[in-house]
């Protein structure tokens, strides 16, 4: 049966029940539509999260007298459901980075004293919180970690994992197959979608270990560089809006923008490996010949 919105309460004076025994209507086919987080939540959601992506140490405790700062009386229970609608994670050593139960889809961390010399052989992925003019979304993005080029992105107003996995996905078809894919374990990754997702294409799944707040520092930088740079100057009024000012960015930060670390401009430096990877394998294989 097709069910219906109900987008207000009852009439006044004249409740759900009858309303429904007046329409013939099944009160079983009634569902609210949930409302969405109010104008004060919203503001208070994106100074925490330009505060965490400065800070990414402090918590609950420390968004609650940052917020007190600035006029919010606020207690820890309205901070820690809104940090949880975030899907923020405070970087510092804990005894469990995920929620329990997704220890069999836990990966070792594969990086550490691991010499990145060319594109494609590592690349590192997270998804955050993206605050709008009104709302919010999320952006799962993957960086080429020699070359810092960003070789997939995608929006979503969830924190599903399949999100994740199509954005993977996408890049490989687009970019070809890394040899690593390094990520925090968060429960986008430490689950069944993303593990068979990546380990199915022959990759090895990479994942930060425990208290180990740099262990994926390529994409927190570049989360940082996108908001501060540009998504905080130009707040979006809606998805569409945002999608394309991330493509903007994106294409900027790629294309155009020398990165500090390497000196070079990323898809110069990624474009130049892949080419010096061709070449050698062509000469493998005429030498085989």
């Amino acid at each position: 049966m097709e069910r219906r919105k109900l987008i207000g309460g009852p009439v006044k004076g004249l409740s759900v029940r009858k309303q429904c025994r007046l329409l013939k209507v099944n009160r079983s086919s009634l569902y609210y539509r949930p409302l969405g987080e109010s104008p004060e939540n919203l503001k208070i959601m994106e100074l925490m999260d330009r505060h965490a992506t400065t800070f990414p140490a402090e918590g609950v405790l420390s968004m609650v007298g940052m917020l007190a700062g600035k006029g919010y009386r606020v207690n820890h229970k309205r901070i820690r459901r809104l940090l949880r609608k975030m899907g923020h994670r405070t970087l510092y050593p804990r005894k469990y980075l995920s929620r329990a139960g997704m220890a069999e889809y836990k990966r070792p961390y594969l990086l550490r004293n691991l010499d990145i010399k060319n594109a494609n052989q590592v690349w590192s992925i997270d998804i955050t919180y993206i605050p709008m003019a009104k709302g919010f979304m999320y952006c799962t993005a993957i960086i080429d970690v020699y070359s810092r080029r960003v070789v997939g992105w995608g929006i979503s107003n969830s924190l599903d994992a399949q999100h994740c996995v199509d954005v993977f996905e996408e890049a490989v078809r687009t970019h070809g197959r890394p040899e690593i894919i390094n990520s925090d374990q968060g429960t986008q990754f430490t689950s069944h979608k993303w593990t068979k997702a990546v380990e199915g294409r022959k990759i090895k799944v990479s994942m930060d270990g425990k208290g180990r707040a740099t262990d994926n520092r390529w994409i927190e930088r570049f989360w940082r560089t996108l908001k501060y740079q540009y998504i905080y100057l130009n707040p979006a009024r809606d998805g569409l809006e945002l999608y394309e000012n991330i493509r903007f960015y994106t294409g900027y930060y790629n294309g155009k923008k020398r990165h500090q670390t390497t000196g070079r401009i990323p898809k110069e430096l990624y474009d130049e490996s892949i080419q010096k990877q061709e070449e050698i394998l062509t000469k493998d294989r005429a030498v085989l010949v």
